[in-house]
């Protein structure tokens, strides 16, 4: 029965003590997260990654439970010179708490960053508006020191032993989770509720629907041949990659929602040669299982359509992650949460978001999930994101006092995840 949304949720003594225990380690919370971003931890650099997450496990160990690193496997990339190879990635991190708590929930971040291993874009700095403003410090390693200080503060309620909760933080949800996917699966038959630090929307509202998203290769080849003086005989990949990009990008406004970004072709040839290889590289956005049904049908054609005498075009990649749609079970969930933040002042607002990230694989394993729930700041993947320093108490206290409505049953998360599972309209909560 949706009625019980409007049942109302009060702070106890305990509840206070932990609000307490955020806000006495502020500072803490803010400086952290400065110290973790002078270490570059781009997706593709392992040297920074493997730094970064040694840094991580200190908090993380701090907390009751298992800490392990856990290996990942290989993913498959196409190079530029049309073949496949293995790309490695470094270790997951996972905290396993309580796992025979009645009550289970997921809480996930990403240690990498997009700043690759040559970038100038180095060190916080504090901009005259008083934003922190440097590498990762909204996405996310500001979500990840809220994260760590929301659970810290938990633990010390005494009602923390009623929920058994796993801490994931993966190395590669900048490309698409390619490897960590799996893992987030598997928190799919256990956890009950997904939490995960994204940064806020703007103004700190949380992401509702979210789009799906998928990544694809396109490898050309044709027949090299000299520019001038056997023209005729040469096949160009170069030119089909680009009647190949035409049809893709036509795509754009055929269907509500759909996006379709071509956002590299490599390949090439000197000027005197007729080019034999092109590798076209593009990403695909929308809103529901019919659309990516629809933009897979639509891509197969155009890649058919780019094969002629000579010419062959072979399609690699896929959808990485489906959508995730606002159901009733979702809105449920943040109707609490928005009763959560009002009880420490917080009015908590939501909007679609064309983005996507873990909370796309969560709602897939069937957990119902919040995954905005890092920093306020802005201007995320470029040289000018930011965060400000006040929001990481902020977001903090709601965490911690959405985890303590959990344990006291306020939040009902084995009724959300039975919802969920059911296919109900309604989630009784």
């Amino acid at each position: 029965m949706m009625s019980a949304i409007f049942a109302l949720m009060q702070i106890t003594q305990a509840d206070h003590g932990v609000l307490d225990a955020v806000d006495a380690a502020a500072d803490d919370l803010v400086h952290r997260a400065i110290a973790w971003c002078a270490i570059n931890s781009g997706s593709r650099h392992f040297a920074g990654l493997d730094a970064q997450r040694a840094r991580l496990e200190a908090p993380m160990a701090a907390l009751p439970g298992l800490l392990e690193r856990v290996p990942l496997s290989p993913s498959t990339e196409i190079s530029a010179d049309g073949r496949e190879r293995e790309q490695a990635h470094p270790d997951a991190l996972r905290l396993s708490v309580r796992p025979d708590a009645p009550v289970q929930v997921a809480l996930t971040g990403h240690y990498d960053t997009v700043y690759p291993a040559e970038t100038t874009f180095r060190e916080v700095v504090t901009r005259a508006d008083g934003a922190l403003h440097g590498p990762g410090i909204a996405d996310m390693k500001g979500g990840i020191s809220v994260l760590l200080g929301a659970l810290t503060a938990f633990e010390a309620h005494p009602l923390a032993p009623r929920v058994g909760y796993t801490v994931l933080l993966s190395p590669d949800e900048e490309i698409g989770s390619v490897a960590s996917a799996p893992l987030l699966a598997a928190l799919g038959p256990r956890a009950m509720l997904g939490l995960t630090y994204e940064p806020a929307m703007g103004a700190g509202a949380l992401a509702a629907a979210r789009k799906g998203s998928g990544n694809f290769h396109v490898v050309i080849r044709g027949r090299a041949a000299h520019a001038g003086r056997d023209f005729a005989a040469g096949r160009n990949a170069v030119a089909a990659a680009a009647r190949l990009a035409a049809r893709l990008d036509a795509l754009n406004g055929r269907r509500d929602g759909v996006t379709l970004n071509l956002a590299r072709i490599d390949g090439g040839a000197p000027l005197n040669m007729v080019p034999d290889l092109a590798v076209a590289r593009f990403n695909v956005r929308m809103p529901d299982e019919a659309a990516r049904a629809w933009i897979a049908d639509e891509i197969a054609r155009a890649v058919a359509e780019t094969e002629a005498d000579g010419i062959t075009a072979h399609l690699h990649g896929g959808f990485t992650r489906p959508p995730k749609p606002f159901t009733p079970v979702q809105q449920t969930l943040f109707h609490k949460a928005r009763e959560v933040g009002a009880l420490i002042g917080q009015s908590l607002t939501w909007t679609p978001s064309g983005g996507v990230c873990e909370g796309n694989n969560l709602f897939a394993a069937g957990v119902p999930n919040i995954d905005t729930l890092g920093v306020r700041g802005g201007d995320i993947h470029s040289e000018a994101e930011h965060a400000f320093p006040d929001s990481f108490a902020e977001r903090a206290r709601l965490s911690a006092l959405m985890l303590v409505k959990i344990a006291e049953g306020e939040i009902d998360a084995p009724a959300l995840k039975r919802a969920m599972s059911e296919g109900h309209v309604h989630a009784a909560v």
